[in-house]
């Protein structure tokens, strides 16, 4: 059992590796890899929820994403891109900019600030209610979107 949902999990990645550059990211709350990410290109569009590890084996790194899968449209909801970054040897802009020391999930808001930063995984009920106490997601509860 364990065999397959980890062969589920590693078809579900490349599966949205493979239409990351072709999906509009205000239509689908994705999961993206860091190597090339740009956060200015999320300013005012989405809320990154960028999570750093140094290894994609890290039990932190994995819950965390276990974490993140299950509740994708709460996600998608809020206007959250999720970011991750596995591979500390390429000084990617991403972990030049966070600093990093071993696993660290980061909320950005979609002002670019950072609005969160932990060193352990959190479930998205606990993250949404940050997101939902956001002056910028107020406002969008109120105008209804």
């Amino acid at each position: 059992m364990k065999y397959f949902a980890q062969s589920i999990f590693a078809i579900l990645l490349a599966v949205t590796a493979s239409f990351a550059n072709e999906t509009d990211v205000n239509d689908n709350a994705l999961i993206l890899k860091g190597a090339e990410i740009n956060l200015d290109d999320f300013l005012w569009i989405n809320r990154p929820i960028v999570v750093l590890a140094d290894s994609p084996g890290d039990p932190r790194f994995v819950e965390q994403m276990r974490l993140l899968r299950e509740q994708l449209p709460d996600l998608k909801d809020r206007d959250v891109v999720v970011i991750t970054d596995t591979e500390p040897s390429q000084k990617t802009d991403l972990r030049q900019k966070l600093r990093p020391r071993g696993f660290m999930l980061v909320l950005i808001g979609k002002d670019g600030g950072i609005k969160l930063r932990k060193p352990s995984p959190w479930n998205v009920r606990e993250i949404s209610r940050i997101i939902d106490k956001m002056p910028m997601r107020r406002q969008e509860m109120r105008a209804g979107g």
